[in-house]
């Protein structure tokens, strides 16, 4: 599971309308029936359309700045084991999100007029998508980008050599690109890996739109505030503040296997993602410590999110620093891609 919260920006300031985003968000339904649309759903309902969405989000602004965001999108993306364990339910995929949202809710340490903030006192907008395209960031397009390169370079030779202003073979330059097309390392169905390109198999993620301002257009409620959970004298009075991302992040995965009885691997857990991030060294050997089945699934889990398996120490003793380092960088793009972690 991978899981980001962000504002939604325009250039120097904050988008002051929903309508962009929302209306991206439809891409997906062009072209098909209706039957078969994705909609906008929340907690209390299924079908809404984009211009719902708009209406309902941008009237619930009140007082906010152009500095400050209108809305922030939280973009869930299961892994594909774990879709696979759901068999990429859409019911499923619904029924998570409303936990979810309540999980999110819970995150605050904030009240509403003297109670804690509940699903009710919110407003969001969620959307399953089931596409998904190569990112220049991916390890997959960055890894083929040498080939690329070359590739270009000699399709600029051919056009040249057409136009008489380079002397050259055209049928060698297009052999060559045959075979560089064919050894870059990253293949799918048989063409190279580029940005851009539609994924294959299952890659069913959720977007949801969620407002800066509570349901009643009173409070401000920001995941992303500065202010660590705490509770503070403000004029004589204690309040409440802050938004506990550590927790809601821990709670989105615990729910996930409750509800689904998924019985999660080291690899692809928050808390092996923190270990990473704060001490790889032992992020490797609590690796290696796993019992013989689940190290297995690790590893594999690790070779798919593009880290080098070869290089991943058998034992202790080649728990290395030098080789720690090499392993990191892997293992950093895998998670900033959403292969791992959360």
């Amino acid at each position: 599971m991978y899981i980001s919260i962000s504002a939604q920006t325009l250039g120097i300031n904050f988008s002051q309308s929903v309508a962009d985003f929302a209306k991206y968000l439809e891409k997906e339904n062009e072209g098909v029936i209706i039957e078969e649309r994705e909609h906008f759903f929340n907690q209390h309902g299924d079908e809404f359309s984009a211009q719902d969405i708009i209406k309902d989000i941008d009237s619930n602004t009140a007082k906010l700045k152009k500095i400050e965001p209108k809305f922030y999108s939280i973009t869930v993306n299961p892994s594909a084991y774990e879709l696979k364990h759901l068999q990429d339910s859409r019911d499923d995929l619904k029924l998570y999100t409303r936990a979810l949202m309540k999980d999110y809710v819970s995150s605050f340490n904030r009240e509403i007029k003297g109670k804690s903030i509940t699903i009710n006192d919110i407003k969001y907008y969620a959307k399953i998508e089931r596409t998904r395209h190569f990112k220049g960031t991916d390890i997959q397009v960055i890894e083929n980008q040498p080939y690329a390169t070359k590739i270009l370079k000699l399709k600029q030779e051919n056009r040249k050599i057409e136009r008489g202003t380079l002397k050259g073979s055209i049928k060698k330059n297009i052999k060559e690109i045959v075979e560089l097309e064919s050894n870059a390392p990253h293949q799918q169905n048989g063409k190279r890996v580029v940005q851009g390109m539609k994924k294959a198999g299952n890659q069913s993620h959720i977007h949801i739109i969620v407002s800066r301002k509570d349901a009643s257009n009173s409070a401000s409620l920001s995941p992303g505030s500065k202010y660590k959970v705490s509770d503070v004298m403000i004029n004589g009075k204690l309040v409440k503040r802050g938004f506990d991302r550590d927790a809601f992040f821990t709670k989105a995965e615990q729910t996930f296997d409750k509800t689904f009885v998924y019985k999660r691997n080291y690899a692809e857990s928050y808390q092996s993602k923190k270990v990473f991030i704060n001490n790889p060294k032992l992020y490797f050997s609590s690796l290696l410590g796993l019992p013989t089945h689940e190290r297995a699934i690790a590893f594999k889990m690790l070779g798919k999110a593009g880290v080098p398996i070869a290089d991943i120490p058998t034992n202790q003793v080649q728990l290395a620093l030098k080789t720690i380092r090499t392993l990191k960088q892997g293992v950093d793009i895998a998670i900033k891609s959403g292969s791992i972690g959360i």
